[in-house]
């Protein structure tokens, strides 16, 4: 047994039986050994679950940059795609992601920002608006795998739609979007719109 076999099972057993049940009891149950040899490779199960959202989120971690030719919008938008798509290819996904604190990589994340600074958004812009993105996505995945049991529409009373999740998350991504592009476009960044005098 091995730290990747660990996250691996402990992964599976997310998908099996959701974040709620996963136990270091259960896991060790599921590896056949005792439950303190676990703590050979995570000292608490914060750690565990750290680890399986860095390993959840490889998908995502491991797409392709964006090149310095790439129409910065577009990129922008498939970012967040590629952050829901991989958010919902485990059970729970963005529970587990938002209650931990997988490590990332800090080259990638600073790639990212030099890539939309460099296509003309102020920098502070580029910030927020990663920022919102993320939270809006994690969101969005959070209400989406918790609508396990979605009413149909007779269910529902007259004049309240079903919500189709994948047509609320684009709509809210093209806001995001759209005021990001406004405030590049207007030629001063977040900073300088929001700063006033500097308090004595």
């Amino acid at each position: 047994m091995n730290r990747g076999t660990v996250v691996t099972e402990a992964l599976d057993l997310l998908d099996e039986v959701g974040l709620e049940a996963v136990s270091t009891r259960r896991l060790a149950k599921r590896l056949g050994v005792e439950q303190p040899s676990l703590y050979y490779h995570f000292k608490t199960k914060k750690d565990l679950l750290a680890a399986m959202a860095e390993v959840a989120m490889a998908p995502h971690a491991d797409a392709p940059l964006p090149s310095p030719e790439s129409d910065w919008r577009e990129w922008f938008l498939e970012n967040s795609r590629s952050f829901r798509r991989t958010l919902l290819t485990r059970r729970d996904g963005a529970r587990l992601h938002a209650g931990s604190t997988p490590t990332g990589d800090l080259d990638r994340i600073r790639s990212k920002m030099a890539f939309l600074v460099g296509s003309g958004v102020p920098e502070r812009d580029a910030q927020m608006a990663m920022l919102a993105a993320g939270r809006f996505t994690v969101g969005c995945v959070l209400e989406e795998q918790a609508d396990v049991d979605a009413p149909h529409s007779e269910d529902l009373p007259d004049g309240v739609p079903v919500i189709d999740h994948e047509e609320a998350f684009e709509a809210g991504l093209a806001l995001i979007l759209g005021g990001l592009e406004r405030h590049t476009a207007g030629g001063k960044g977040l900073r300088e719109r929001t700063s006033g005098p500097t308090p004595p």
